[in-house]
């Protein structure tokens, strides 16, 4: 089953991509390229770091998977096989679905396999030498390939695509449809055309075919040069979506995510009805926040994690200022903007400030009968608000209401969450107490999770970016 209606209800499936050798072929040169900051160290990224993520997700999704087996599963003669997907001691979830592992699935059909083969081998430019090489391969190493750019002997093809661990952006469950994204990098085409035919062609996926939303350029974009061009263009990642209330879908215009996407978007959802209304969030579009999600996520019904430099205090304090000491106009480009369209009416509601829109869902929308709460990155205080932000304090994953994961090294953030009478715990004392019993993810409340983070914040995403939900229970 397929289906998200909030972003706070208990998870029950959920796409990841454990980091790949792909990962580790990112070079300074390519870096930026290929929308890294720096490179990151893939040994540890994966065993000191990546792997905890996975293990906690499994004891509240799948727990018999990981329940008393943790030192087993760890052990370093075992090589991390419980966590590659192409190992023949990986873990084989039905609840933590890796995309390898879905690619590979696909791959067992010989007509499809050729087909994806011949269509990536058009996308990458390669030879008929290497396409023949691809063909060759089992469905396991192929899908690893594809991923990683290198052959099982290491011979590389074609470039990797590292950005594939922020499985969020690939597309999103709303209600029982899943929209595919329409990337704005170049660097994450490949995973976009991969994670298409994933969701076309494996059976996790067959019953769904129909609600499978795509959007696309505009007739005649091809023609079209400059500002025009621009106007017109249509990008659109998940980070940028949230499906906050089931009536009620979250839709950001950033640095990755264009107005007319939005607007196919609305239109597409609005005509096979699977919404009431469309909220939409503009945000700089700046690098810093590169989509909504790493501005605000969702805690509790009545609680959000928020960035404070959109919060309602400091954009008032910015316009007095600039309505005192500038005769310029406001520079629209760097302002928030909300608009929330409803079907069937023409005239958008406005709301003010990103508080108001996020009180309104909790209050009307997921009848919150407490009232709305705000947590801050780095407890709103300078400069950690602005560090603990660019390392992904508000981009928070919500395993199940009030259950959030988030990173270590955001100290102050956490310590904003504790003043809330939230446990804050780190991922391997959680996991411990776990296998011990001395506390239960059925009974766990009120917890922020704290994910070992040297490396994953240095590849710029949290937990949030780092999982698709297919399925939440609802609220």
């Amino acid at each position: 089953m397929i289906h998200v209606s909030t972003e706070i209800g208990k998870l029950k499936r959920v796409i990841i991509h454990s980091p790949d050798s792909g990962l580790g072929k990112v070079v300074p040169s390519k870096a930026q390229d290929w929308l890294f900051e720096d490179i990151v160290d893939l040994k540890n990224i994966r065993r000191q770091e990546y792997d905890y993520f996975v293990k906690i997700l499994l004891y509240f999704l799948d727990t018999e998977k990981v329940k008393g087996k943790l030192a087993e599963i760890d052990k370093p003669e075992n090589n991390r096989a419980f966590y590659k997907p192409d190992d023949a001691g990986y873990h084989k979830s039905d609840k933590v679905l890796d995309m390898q592992y879905l690619l590979s699935e696909i791959l067992v059909d010989k007509s499809l396999k050729n087909e994806i083969v011949a269509s990536i081998c058009a996308l990458e430019r390669c030879s008929f030498a290497q396409q023949r090489l691809l063909n060759d391969l089992s469905p396991i190493e192929l899908a690893k390939t594809l991923i990683s750019g290198s052959l099982p002997n290491e011979q590389m093809l074609f470039a990797p695509v590292p950005n594939f661990i922020f499985t969020r952006d690939i597309g999103i469950t709303i209600n029982d449809h899943i929209l595919l994204n329409k990337p704005a990098k170049e660097a994450r085409r490949r995973e976009s055309f991969i994670s298409k035919y994933v969701f076309h062609y494996h059976p996790t996926f067959e019953s769904y075919k129909d609600k499978l939303i795509e959007i696309q350029d505009d007739e005649l974009f091809f023609l079209l040069e400059g500002a025009e061009r621009e106007h017109k263009q249509v990008t659109l990642e998940g980070g940028d979506i949230m499906m906050v209330a089931p009536n009620n879908l979250l839709v950001g215009v950033s640095e990755r995510t264009t107005p007319n996407a939005v607007n196919k978007i609305i239109d597409a959802l609005f005509k096979k009805e699977v919404v009431e209304k469309v909220s939409v969030i503009k945000i700089p579009p700046k690098r810093d926040f590169m989509h909504i999600d790493t501005v605000f996520t969702q805690v509790k019904r009545n609680m959000w994690v928020l960035f404070g430099k959109f919060s309602k205090r400091q954009l008032e304090e910015k316009d007095r200022l600039e309505k005192m000491y500038s005769k310029r106009k406001r520079n629209e480009e760097n302002q928030m903007k909300i608009m929330q369209f409803w079907e069937g009416k023409r005239k958008p509601v406005e709301f003010d400030y990103l508080e108001d829109l996020l009180d309104d869902i909790s209050q009307n929308d997921l009848n919150s009968k407490s009232p709305t709460q705000f947590i801050y990155s780095g407890d709103d205080v300078f400069p950690y608000s602005q560090r603990e932000q660019w390392t992904d304090s508000c981009n928070l994953l919500a395993i199940k209401e009030g259950v959030v994961v988030g990173y270590d090294r955001n100290h102050h953030t956490a310590e904003a969450f504790a003043k809330q009478g939230f446990r804050v715990i780190k991922a391997a004392e959680l996991l411990e107490k776990f296998e011990k019993e001395e506390l239960k993810p059925d009974t766990l409340k009120d917890t922020l999770i704290m994910l070992p983070s040297a490396e994953l914040s240095r590849a710029r995403g949290g937990s949030h970016c780092m999982s698709m939900p297919i399925l939440r229970d609802k609220l």
